[in-house]
């Protein structure tokens, strides 16, 4: 007698800090052409606690078994997220954050330099300009947008990001995470091999710690937009196993 047909899972991306949930577009195409069901929510990128619920909610509306896939801050929200979540079958880091529990964005920051680009350091201060005093905002410095944050795009693309940006609550650096998901969910990382935001070295002791699968591309931290069809790879190869995981699978809504 056959079992239950496998149900292919729903791929849920999640942006980082200062760009948008846009800034998908190249991985969702490829991902939509292999006939999967992709969802790419708005990060409200206001503190740790406050996304992962929000990303919790969304999750909860879905009928399938699903991917988690988080680049940069998104990795630190979908570790804090997924949790004990059956629903969730498989998680992909994209030069992403994955903390440990008790660990916060500015602690790896802190831990592992990244490559100067200017005369202040990641591990000093992010390359930022604040406003509303300690609980603000935090925008990349425009004309520190592509050096930092994309060297590998061209400059008509990373000055329109540069003056698009979303910015992200301070609070979101320093908020420390629970336990992580990536200690009960099998793995996936993309290590942006040129990164200047997060250092390499970090997303490579990050990916080690968590024991994923490990991809290397030649990219900066803004490899979503770089290199798209890598990093839409490497999820599809998530999606594949996931849905082995997803045999059988129900969950109501709520």
């Amino acid at each position: 007698m056959n079992g239950p047909a496998p149900h292919p899972p729903t791929v849920v991306l999640v942006h980082g800090a200062f760009i948008d949930a846009s800034s998908w577009a190249g991985v969702i195409a490829p991902l939509q052409a292999a006939g999967l069901t992709v969802l790419a929510p708005a990060n409200p990128l206001r503190g740790l606690a406050q996304d992962a619920a929000y990303l919790r909610s969304v999750v909860r509306q879905i009928d399938a078994p699903v991917v988690l896939v988080g680049h940069g801050y998104g990795g630190a929200v979908i570790t804090h997220a997924a949790g004990d979540y059956d629903q969730i079958v498989a998680l992909c880091y994209v030069a992403a954050f994955g903390l440990d529990a008790g660990e916060s964005v500015l602690d790896i920051l802190s831990r592992f330099a990244s490559a100067p680009v200017t005369d202040t350091t990641i591990t000093a201060a992010l390359p930022t300009r604040f406003t509303g005093g300690p609980d603000g905002e935090m925008y990349l410095i425009e004309e520190q947008f592509g050096p930092t944050f994309a060297a590998d795009l061209s400059p008509h693309v990373t000055d329109a990001l540069a003056v698009t940006q979303r910015p992200i609550a301070r609070r979101a650096l320093t908020d420390t995470s629970g336990p992580p998901a990536w200690a009960c969910k099998p793995s996936w990382y993309a290590i942006a091999a040129a990164d200047r935001m997060l250092a390499p070295t970090a997303q490579r002791f990050m990916a080690q710690r968590m024991a994923a699968t490990e991809y290397s591309v030649a990219a900066s931290h803004g490899v979503v937009l770089s290199q798209p069809g890598a990093v839409a790879a490497m999820i599809r190869e998530a999606a594949e196993q996931g849905t082995d995981r997803g045999v059988g699978y129900g969950l109501p809504r709520s």
